[in-house]
Order: structure tokens, then C-alpha cells, then sequence
């Protein structure tokens, strides 16, 4: 029963150097005035650092960031007669793709550094190893849902 319709997902296609729809995804979330092209440079150079760094591959600590930054658990408003309750509920895939990218963006640019590719490249490595600033979002979003467990019989 939904009130408005739902936009059609536009196609994305992978990123040139890893052939990666989830590369593609991040660049273009960070991509700000529509300079993609600096922007994959700087992800790029981002990847390279953790490579340098880590010694593994710089998509595959992204992708173990991704998945230890994506939340099972969120808290959404429900209204009740005149009460609006915090109702828990599990997160969608896309969603919580979506959530883990803008976690990762905004931790990543609020971080003190040289240039916004070592920034990303911290934050990505942190958050591989489940520290860091995205990590923490991640954890407060599931201590408000468990903190109000007692509401999700008002499932939406």
C-alpha cells in the first residue's frame, strides 16, 4: 500500500579500472559540482595508499568497509493516535548500501588530513577493522533500535 510511486533505478555502469559497481557507486556520491574525473583520481589514489599501506588489495578493504559500516537495524517514525514512536525496523539492501556510502563520505570529510584521498583512505581502513567515525554512526543507529525494541509490535 504505497502512496507515491517509486522511481525507476537508473543503470550503473561499473568503473573503468576495477570494473566495480560499488567503485562507481562511491565516486559518484562523492562527486561534488560534477568533476567525476578528479574524483576518480582521488579514489583511485585512495585505493593505491591502502595497497601501499595494508599490502591488500585497496577494492577489497572497501568492500569490508561497506559491509562492517551497512546497518541491519534502523529506527523510523511511526505516528500512533497522537504519539509519533521510534519504530525499529531491518533495513533494505539498497538502503543500507546507500546509508554505508553516505557514512563513509561524511566521516571521510570531516577527518583532519592532506588531501581528500588520504582521508578516504584512512576512514576506508578504519572501518575495515571496525574503528572510526562511520563505524561509530553504524553502532548509535542500532543502539537506538534496540533502545526502542519495546515499540516494534507498531511495525509499519
Amino acid at each position: 500500500m504505497s502512496r507515491r510511486l517509486k522511481p525507476e533505478k537508473r543503470e550503473i555502469l561499473p568503473d573503468a579500472r576495477f570494473h566495480n559497481l560499488h567503485v562507481q557507486m562511491i565516486i559518484n556520491r562523492i562527486m561534488l559540482d560534477g568533476k567525476k574525473s578528479i574524483i576518480t583520481s582521488s579514489v583511485y589514489d585512495a585505493f593505491d595508499l591502502i595497497k601501499a599501506k595494508t599490502g591488500k588489495e585497496g577494492v577489497e578493504v572497501f568492500e569490508a568497509a561497506l559491509k562492517n559500516v551497512s546497518p541491519m537495524m534502523e529506527v523510523r517514525p511511526r505516528r500512533v493516535g497522537g504519539a509519533t514512536y521510534q519504530v525499529p525496523m531491518e533495513v533494505a539492501p539498497d538502503r543500507r548500501l546507500t546509508l554505508a556510502m553516505r557514512w563513509l563520505i561524511t566521516a571521510s570529510r570531516a577527518r583532519s588530513g592532506k588531501s581528500y584521498s588520504e582521508k578516504f583512505a584512512a576512514e576506508l581502513m578504519d572501518a575495515s577493522e571496525n574503528q572510526g567515525a562511520a563505524i561509530r554512526r553504524k553502532e548509535e543507529v542500532h543502539k537506538m533500535a534496540e533502545a526502542n525494541r519495546a515499540f516494534s509490535h507498531f511495525r509499519i
